[in-house]
């Protein structure tokens, strides 16, 4: 994949080099940068003054002796040096794009100057070329100079950048269509610079496999607690899904029904109970024969609470039920063709995201895009028309009615896979996702879910950046399907509910599951979106203490 972006353009003093304006003469700090600021100065840099007539000049402007001038400045010539991860950052960024980012210097500067600087040891070889305002005869902010350089280099705006600590140059670049960076933090330019040049996916990607069997959960840290790494299966069901690599996961497997845990219960009961949970989701991801998940399905249906609704845990002990459990067993009921067995549960779904009772998460599940997610996932397990009348254009609704809210990069990716879904086309959220991926090619962690008693959150970086990395596909690609069921060879026609009856020629129309994806056009690349980047939720999981 080509970089977005072809060029950048490099201010060099207080960006590249760094000096200071501490001197041991008779002028202070302010004093030299109020010289710097000063008309006769600009001449300077332009060249239409020599050094001798600027420090006369200067000197009589701010009452000072030109030689005591010339020694402040030579001071502040000696002061200066290179900054080499910046350096460093733009080697690796040239070598990452294989020749194809080119990478000039801009700078308000004079020829004496200049030639000073050019002493420094620097890796000056970074640099196609550089302009200089005394070469030019014109200065930042003009933009006139801007032009210059953009004729000179024949680089296309659009797919610039520019990198400067003054936000009036800067502002300059960006009125002409450069992607404009004011230089105030090292460590978040260079991450900008990364995610501009870079390929999110690949990054993504590399981060993935660099870190396979090792893509763990955590905890947050509370004051009662220090965070924790959690041994954990269903963090790792999604990664698989998401990915289809199964290289990339640690799973500890079990013939029918899952732990959510992979040993014993971690910040909670060590003997902690088998849950539905858990083992819908590992049914529907993994490839098991159909005689197995009927079995458990009819093992599941012993576990119904008194309202019809299916509930968490394979404990009588522990009757809890929870709106995204409900939504994941629906998930492996309707995989499997029975999805009329859970009837009521479906309606009880159905009413939660019609009133919109999951916006503040769930007992198990951290933030409202969790809901929207599985539901999506449901819809995407079985191609039941009744099924996605009755939840389709619902979920469509409520999932733009997020769109743009507050979120981690988890619910982000989960908010933009499910616009997708439905054939909302994201950008919004795009753009604040974008950013949040890191030096090392992975998104910022994402909390998934929580115990239900302590509320403390589980996340897991692996999986906030495999769904990232489908969100960004999503964006990119025509379509995007969720998941895959099992072998259509092991599912008989999909039985439907009972409210939700079709006749039987429908029926016979539709005999196996299929997987609905977004059918809307995406006629634009990531550059509009990465365009954005730098102007400018919660998930919950069946634990309980």
């Amino acid at each position: 994949m080509s970089p977005q972006y072809t060029t950048i353009i490099f201010d060099l003093g207080d960006v590249l080099f760094k000096w200071s304006p501490e001197t041991k003469t008779s002028i202070s700090s302010r004093t030299l940068r109020d010289i710097l600021s000063s008309p006769t100065w600009f001449d300077y840099e332009c060249g239409r003054l020599s050094e001798s007539d600027c420090y006369t000049k200067v000197g009589e402007e701010f009452i000072l002796e030109p030689e005591e001038i010339a020694r402040a400045f030579q001071q502040a010539r000696d002061s200066l040096q290179a900054d080499d991860e910046l350096i460093a950052l733009i080697r690796e960024l040239k070598a990452q794009t294989n020749g194809e980012l080119r990478v000039f210097a801009m700078s308000n500067i004079s020829l004496p100057d200049y030639e000073v600087l050019r002493t420094k040891p620097a890796d000056w070889s970074i640099f196609d070329q550089v302009f200089t305002s005394g070469a030019a005869g014109e200065r930042k902010p003009n933009l006139g100079f801007f032009k210059q350089v953009l004729s000179a280099t024949g680089a296309d705006p659009q797919r610039t950048i520019f990198v400067d600590d003054r936000s009036e140059n800067v502002l300059s670049a960006r009125s002409l269509g450069l992607y404009g960076i004011i230089f105030d933090n090292p460590i978040e330019v260079g991450r900008a610079l990364r995610n501009l040049i870079g390929d999110p996916v690949a990054r993504g990607g590399s981060f993935l496999k660099q870190n396979a069997g090792r893509l763990i959960s955590v905890t947050d840290r509370t004051e009662k607690h220090a965070a924790i790494e959690l041994r954990e299966n269903f963090a790792q069901l999604l990664i698989l899904e998401a990915t289809d690599d199964r290289t990339l996961v640690d799973l500890v497997e079990h013939p029918r029904t899952w732990n959510f845990f992979q040993g014993k219960g971690q910040l909670t009961t060590e003997q902690f109970p088998f849950d539905l949970d858990t083992t819908s989701l590992a049914l529907t991801v993994l490839r098991r024969d159909k005689q197995i998940a009927s079995s458990v399905i009819d093992e599941m249906l012993e576990y119904v609470g008194p309202d019809g609704i299916i509930l968490t845990y394979f404990d009588h002990r522990r009757p809890r039920f929870d709106p995204i459990v409900c939504v994941n067993t629906l998930s492996l009921f309707y995989t499997y063709g029975r999805g009329s067995e859970l009837h009521r549960t479906l309606q009880w779904v159905q009413e939660v995201l019609r009133n919109r009772a999951y916006l503040e998460g769930t007992r198990y599940y951290e933030t409202p895009e969790c809901f929207l997610f599985f539901t999506s996932r449901l819809l995407a397990s079985s191609g039941d028309p009744e099924l996605h009348a009755a939840l389709k254009p619902l979920l469509k609704e409520r999932v733009q009615e997020r769109i743009g809210a507050e979120g981690d990069a988890l619910a982000l990716a989960m908010r933009i896979i499910v616009t997708d879904f439905v054939g909302i086309r994201n950008e919004v959220d795009l753009r604040a996702l974008l950013p949040l991926q890191q030096e090392d090619g992975g998104w910022e962690i994402g909390w998934m879910y929580k115990y239900g008693s302590s509320g403390i959150r589980i996340g897991n970086r692996g999986l906030t950046t495999a769904l990232a990395v489908k969100a960004v596909e999503a964006m990119s690609t025509p379509s995007i399907p969720l998941s895959q069921p099992p072998s259509p060879t092991l599912v008989g026609s999909p039985t439907l509910s009972h409210k939700l009856r079709p006749n039987p020629a429908a029926a016979a129309a539709t005999p196996t599951p299929t997987i609905p994806t977004g059918r809307h056009r995406r006629n634009s690349s990531l550059r509009n979106s990465l365009q954005w980047l730098w102007h400018g939720g919660k998930s919950r999981k069946a634990v309980e203490v």
